[in-house]
């Protein structure tokens, strides 16, 4: 019985040196070409003869001309719009949605060999989910908890690029369109909500006068006196007031009392008044006649 063999990776690959040689070769006359710039912010993936070296960077170096090849990625933070999205939230409520992420390359190996286009594949990502997560919340939960919303986004979306050599950084979503009935409907929500409030404050404000009323006329019929002393306050704020004419309320007890005080100082005050008497009238009819004499 036999085995096949597996292939031996140490075996030299002759034709790789050959090249590689060649490269090394080429290199002075070729400087302009082997020369290799790379900014702070960026990075150099090489590739010798379609393989991965690594990446480079940054500052200067040399690169082998013909058998080497090097592709730059940016690792600064790049920002990207998503576009608008027709959203239909948990309460079949159609919102349009558009959000905003914020990403960077951690690995620029894995950004170049594992994806083609990684902007473009984030952004679908990003659009994707965005409809996905918004799907499966609730309106007042996206209007009233938008930073539950944006981790959430987060999260999905950086365990997607992941493995992408991508690094999401925070995503917020921008800016939520209410349809015009919707925004109606929460208007007048909102206002009955207030006219709630209003009432039961007004209620609570004629609870509280009407207690303080009732002490305050507990007082005052234990003594009468604040009666009379709170008519002479009322009339004095009421004077202050440019007023042409005042109608106020005089108390029976106060005339009363006045009354009673004038009776005593006469001395008749327990008599009744004399009163004259008129004879009565004769009966029969009345003549206007004068009377002869007999």
């Amino acid at each position: 019985m036999t085995s096949e063999r597996p292939p031996d990776k140490t075996t030299p690959n002759f034709l790789a040196r050959i090249l590689t040689g060649l490269g090394w070769l080429l290199v002075i006359p070729l400087f302009w070409l082997a020369v290799k710039i790379v900014q702070e912010y960026e990075r150099g993936v090489i590739f010798r003869l379609g393989r991965l070296v690594g990446a480079r960077g940054p500052g200067l170096f040399l690169i082998l001309p013909i058998v080497e090849r090097m592709v730059k990625v940016d690792l600064r933070v790049v920002t990207m719009d998503v576009p608008r999205q027709d959203v239909i939230t948990k309460d079949n409520v159609t919102v349009k949605v558009d959000a905003v992420v914020y990403f960077r390359v951690v690995n620029p190996e894995d950004a170049v060999v594992k994806i083609m286009d990684y902007i473009r594949a984030t952004s679908l990502v990003a659009q994707t989910t965005l409809r996905s997560v918004l799907g499966q919340s609730d309106m007042d939960e996206l209007l009233s908890r938008r930073e539950e919303v944006n981790q959430r986004l987060q999260q999905i979306i950086d365990e997607t690029t992941e493995p992408w050599g991508i690094k999401v950084t925070l995503v917020e979503v921008r800016d939520v369109s209410l349809p015009a009935d919707m925004i109606n409907a929460m208007s007048r929500q909102a206002q009955a909500e207030r006219e709630r409030r209003a009432k039961v404050i007004h209620a609570e404000g004629e609870f509280e006068a009407a207690a303080r009323l009732a002490e305050a006329g507990a007082v005052m019929a234990a003594e009468p006196a604040t009666l009379q002393l709170r008519y002479l306050q009322t009339l004095t704020e009421i004077a202050s007031e440019r007023n042409s004419t005042v109608v106020f309320p005089i108390p029976i007890d106060l005339i009363n009392m006045f009354l009673n005080n004038a009776g005593r100082s006469n001395g008749s005050s327990d008599r009744p008044p004399r009163r004259r008497e008129v004879p009565a009238a004769p009966a029969g009819p009345v003549s206007d006649e004068p009377e002869r004499a007999g």
